[in-house]
């Protein structure tokens, strides 16, 4: 069975980012380079330092964030990775909801979360709309996807990502995609804009580049909060966003799974900060990472590699623990929360070392 249906591959290749058969992006993104020596090095020997040495500190979920009034400014509730319960002017909004074991096409394999979500998806309150950034596996999630739909959610993602959810069984009435700078109005007085990003797609090695991947703004209110999905830097794209969808109250921009190898489609810890200056976010709350071994580099080296680009550039983070709410302009948690595993860590084995001695 053909995934897209005639009338939307039509759509598809009226696009303005369709080219030959397949979605590109803006500008050249090459997506892989030859491994240095010092990229086979980490594969080889740094294993251990990719996975936390303990367990992460996570916090039950504010009971006001589950059943009570939904907040009227911008409240953002991180649940791993990119997944994020979004509160924005009296709405709600869920991001690349993902509850897997594996961000992989199986059971058995693949990168394995370092620990479940915070909170059940059966207790997640139903949003307004649940917004897919694109179709990778560490954003796109099957059984969570399905499990909403049960529960009637309605979805907005990419343009032809949502032809996945048709197979899956979710109706087709619930699904909105849309291209690079279309908008959507969810709710009354709820709008969100898909924009560009530079990354690519696919779930398999026959699809690549098959579906749209994007970047997200999402006002009501008045108040502004920009997603930026998955994708590499592309100053002129950021700049054009600050300029026609900013200034953003708070921005959630891909800090992890970055390595020189695939610089051109992740942002990193440095490009992250270039790219909040860029956008005019007032805030920056860093994901996709603390939660999947997607990488070469040290599980907690994003965040550590942040707070040094934030402080030269002038940038105030939010760094909540799994399951913590960021509140803009009234609770924004700042501490090097992961630094504490490490610490327990060294102090176990001082223990361990003297207990042999």
């Amino acid at each position: 069975m053909a995934l897209f249906s005639p009338s939307l591959l039509d759509r598809m290749r009226r696009s303005p980012a369709w080219a030959d058969g397949r979605f590109v992006n803006r500008i050249e993104t090459p997506l892989q380079m030859r491994p240095s020596w010092d990229t086979m090095r980490k594969f080889l020997f740094d294993g251990d330092k990719r996975t936390p040495p303990g367990p992460l500190p996570s916090v039950a979920l504010d009971p006001k964030v589950l059943s009570g009034p939904v907040h009227d400014g911008v409240r953002v509730t991180w649940l791993g990775h990119s997944t994020s319960l979004v509160e924005i002017a009296g709405r709600r909004v869920l991001i690349d909801p993902v509850w897997s074991e594996r961000a992989s096409p199986t059971e058995f394999a693949g990168p394995k979360r370092f620990q479940p979500v915070p909170i059940a998806i059966e207790a997640v309150p139903i949003p307004d709309f649940v917004l897919v950034s694109h179709d990778h596996y560490d954003h796109l999630d099957v059984d969570a996807i399905t499990t909403l739909a049960r529960r009637g959610a309605r979805f907005v993602t990419a343009l032809g990502v949502g032809a996945r959810f048709e197979r899956w069984g979710v109706d087709p009435s619930r699904i909105t995609e849309l291209d690079w700078w279309q908008e959507h109005t969810a709710a009354p007085g709820l709008t969100v804009r898909a924009m560009p990003a530079r990354h690519f797609s696919g779930r398999s090695i026959n699809d690549r580049d098959k579906t749209l991947w994007a970047s997200w703004a999402i006002e009501a209110g008045g108040q502004r909060v920009f997603f930026g999905g998955d994708g590499g830097m592309d100053a002129d794209c950021f700049t054009e966003i600050g300029e026609r969808a900013g200034p953003f109250d708070l921005t959630m921009l891909e800090v992890g799974a970055y390595d020189q190898a695939w610089a051109s489609i992740h942002l990193g810890p440095e490009n992250a900060a270039k790219a909040q200056k860029l956008l005019k976010g007032k805030l920056l709350l860093p994901v996709h990472w603390g939660t999947f071994d997607l990488a070469l580099h040290a599980w907690d080296a994003p965040a550590e590699e942040l707070l040094v680009h934030a402080q030269r550039e002038g940038i105030a983070l939010a760094l909540p623990r799994l399951g913590e709410s960021v509140i803009v302009g009234e609770r924004v948690p700042t501490s090097a929360w992961w630094r504490a595993i490490a610490a327990d860590r060294t102090q176990s084995e001082a223990r361990l070392q003297r207990g042999m001695q």
